[in-house]
């Protein structure tokens, strides 16, 4: 089990998360009182397999809105609250929530990408709550990872809104710091 704490970059926001890999899969949950794009505070958990595909996702903003999705092993999802199937996501095998960097660990364990290698994938990101426009729910969006130095940093590439970043990763795969982003407070593990 890891637990750690990020800032965010201006040193405003403060983020709490527990990371437990066992046999099964990783379930990762955390807590943020945020400050990007607006003040919030918001309660996040994922679940995935063994193999690490994304299977449960819940978000609940402070006084706003809440998801809960669930994926089968196909990249098939489903809203829970809504109970739909959700079609434009098929495929997504990875989350990535917006409000931490705590989700970047879950593609990087999933593609178990050699040094030099570089995989382009579709995941389904959750927005920061000032992007919730409608239903609150996850939108396909394309990424690309690239490791750089195996198993310590890689290169992220957000193509839907043209972002870039090198990553350095913990012994858990968890971000240190997400540059201009998320800074890692003070480690501590359990």
């Amino acid at each position: 089990m890891a637990v750690v704490r990020w800032q965010d970059w201006d040193r405003q926001g403060l983020e709490h998360c527990v990371c437990l890999q066992t046999s099964d899969g990783i379930s990762i949950e955390g807590v943020v009182a945020g400050t990007r794009l607006g003040l919030y505070g918001g309660h996040y958990s994922v679940r995935t397999d063994a193999v690490f595909r994304t299977r449960e996702v819940r978000v609940d903003y402070l006084n706003g809105p809440s998801l809960h999705v669930e994926a089968d092993e196909s990249g098939n999802w489903y809203d829970r609250i809504g109970n739909r199937t959700l079609d434009i996501l098929q495929g997504c095998f990875d989350v990535d929530i917006g409000i931490t960097p705590a989700t970047n660990t879950l593609p990087i364990k999933r593609l178990c990408l050699r040094e030099g290698e570089s995989r382009g994938i579709t995941v389904a990101y959750v927005p920061l709550p000032d992007q919730v426009d409608g239903a609150f729910l996850p939108e396909p969006a394309e990424q690309r990872y690239t490791c750089l130095v195996s198993g310590r940093r890689y290169k992220y590439e957000g193509l839907f809104r043209a972002f870039t970043a090198e990553l350095e990763i913990d012994e858990s795969g968890l971000v240190l710091d997400y540059p201009e982003t998320f800074r890692r407070l003070a480690k501590s593990t359990s």
